[in-house]
């Protein structure tokens, strides 16, 4: 929407703008299921009176001015053009199965029919500008609900914290859930604090100057440069395009505890990488079996929260403007290496392999190296000169490659 700028318009945050490129435009879904019929009014009524409908990003219409730059404008919330209520209930495929015929549904067939709606959703249906840019679809006859909030508006951190601020607990309909408590540093006292001491903290400081250097030169080359070799699971041209099917996976928690506690000083994120390691490895035996080498690297991303409180977010702190924990897009991105090893190897070893990564990457400022030059370049070239760069640079390495070496 192109509209002459004004005096309350809000420019859009580096971040914000890239998230809006055609080349990039992200959209998050997030579903949420109940146990008992959708009640709409009190559902309309809820969200009218909720804290999401007055925060800004909520309540604003993204236009662009006569240069082409991106703002936020204030405007009234009409809730009718936000919640989009379908009555009717979906089959595996995603099309309405007719009511008038009568079939019985098993939960992993609502559930299969949710995900390809949602999976529809992702491809086929964009957010219009002419409203503020977020949606709830109720599904009524599957008892679950989709939002669907553009990434200009917050990250997972921000849009989580909001959805926790406008959700009460089932023991008490007053009171907020549970939030995860600020984490205080201890200071410990001067006992102790000797020589020993001193060389630790230097050789602390020592790894963290070269797991930074190193990784936040891997993550420029890869970036630009350096591609992994294609496989079975390497997407083609056009692939933001593919028709897509979203698929669930169940772990019980009190397995994945179980898993780490086979290795001391696990997480339940090494826990998930290491499933994810071993997950794709046999995957790629059973694709492409003996044609990848041992050792074969698939890059994947992780998104890291780079605000000095790790978690969810009171979303009081998250409202103020002079705070480090603000509202929007604040997460760096780190570069996860996951393996191929063919089949046979010990599960254990690609989680003790995932652990001994994210521990050095732990141990680097690679997400704020990430986030600080993502910022910087975005602010200095623009999302539109920023994608063209790096694309032409790609094209420029992969024509340089051919005509050395063939591949």
């Amino acid at each position: 929407m192109v509209c002459p700028e004004t005096s309350s318009d809000e420019p859009l945050t580096p971040a914000g703008r890239l998230f809006l490129q055609p080349e990039t435009d992200l959209v998050i879904h997030c579903i949420i299921r109940g146990k008992n019929p959708a009640d709409m009014d009190a559902i309309k009524s809820a969200i009218k009176s909720s804290l999401m409908v007055q925060h800004p990003r909520f309540c604003s219409l993204l236009v662009r001015d006569k240069n082409g730059f991106e703002h936020w404008r204030k405007t009234p919330i009409d809730i009718g053009q936000h919640v989009i209520v379908v009555n009717n209930r979906l089959d595996k495929s995603g099309n309405f199965i007719d009511q008038t015929q009568g079939s019985t549904t098993t939960e992993e067939d609502d559930e299969a029919a949710v995900n390809q709606y949602v999976a529809d959703l992702s491809v086929s249906s964009p957010l219009s500008t002419d409203k503020p840019l977020w949606e709830l679809h109720v599904l009524t006859a599957h008892k679950c609900a989709v939002f669907r909030i553009h990434h200009s508006l917050g990250d997972g951190i921000s849009l989580m914290s909001m959805l926790m601020a406008n959700c009460r607990r089932a023991d008490d309909a007053e009171a907020l859930p549970r939030m995860v408590p600020d984490k205080k540093t201890v200071i410990k006292g001067e006992k102790g604090r000797d020589w020993f001491w001193l060389f630790g903290v230097l050789w602390w400081l020592l790894k963290m100057v070269v797991f930074t250097l190193f990784f936040s030169m891997e993550f420029v080359l890869r970036s630009l440069l350096v591609s992994d070799e294609k496989t079975a699971i390497t997407g083609g041209d056009g692939v933001e395009l593919w028709p897509r099917k979203l698929a669930t996976a169940k772990f019980l928690l009190d397995d994945m505890k179980l898993i780490k506690r086979a290795v001391p000083d696990t997480t339940i994120n090494d826990v998930l990488l290491g499933m994810v390691s071993s997950g794709l490895s046999r995957y790629l035996d059973h694709r492409t079996p003996n044609v990848l080498h041992e050792g074969l690297r698939m890059t994947g991303v992780a998104m890291v929260n780079i605000r000095p409180q790790p978690g969810l977010q009171d979303l009081s702190k998250l409202m103020k403007s002079n705070t480090k924990a603000r509202w929007g897009n604040k997460f760096g991105v780190i570069l996860i290496p996951v393996y191929y090893h063919k089949g046979g190897n010990d599960p254990l070893e690609y989680l003790k392999r995932a652990k001994a990564m994210v521990d050095k990457k732990k141990h680097s400022l690679e997400a704020y190296f990430s986030y600080k030059i993502g910022d910087l370049v975005l602010s200095l070239l623009g999302p539109k000169v920023y994608i063209i760069v790096c694309t032409f640079i790609t094209c420029i390495f992969y024509e340089l490659r051919f005509f050395f070496f063939g591949v």
